[in-house]
């Protein structure tokens, strides 16, 4: 048992477990901003168009039962406006990632040119892997 609880702990204290209870978090605190930003505000708009409660939109069945596509127009909108801010948060965050890298990438290049057959080579090559000649090391 305390090997288990070691191994659960080693686990539970790895970064990549704790930096995804936080995303987590903080998605779920995001999707209600994303509701009340829906209900609040994006409902209220569309409401001026027609009926004024999109979540009372609803289509009655016999027996009493009803089918509340208010709701589902309101999922729907939640949905796709996380989806967007989604979308611009990681498009946001891979153009910094890339702004390190492209200057890593200008620093040091990762070929060259063979000086016999003008073929691309590995930086460090030592023959050609086209022409078979011996490449001098620069």
């Amino acid at each position: 048992m305390k090997k288990f609880l070691e191994e659960f702990k080693k686990f539970a204290l790895k970064g990549n477990v704790m930096d995804m209870a936080v995303g987590v978090i903080i998605g779920a605190a995001f999707g209600n901003i994303i509701t009340a930003l829906t209900e609040n505000v994006i409902n209220p708009i569309i409401g001026c168009i027609g009926n004024p409660e999109v979540t009372g939109f609803v289509i009655p069945l016999i027996k009493g039962q009803e089918i509340n596509l208010g709701a589902l127009i309101t999922a729907i909108i939640n949905f796709l406006l996380m989806a967007l801010v989604l979308f611009m948060v990681i498009k946001a965050m891979n153009k910094a990632m890339s702004i390190g890298k492209k200057k890593e990438e200008e620093a040091a290049p990762l070929t060259r040119k063979c000086p016999y057959c003008m073929s691309e080579i590995d930086i460090k090559a030592t023959k050609c892997p086209h022409c078979t000649s011996d490449v001098p090391k620069k």
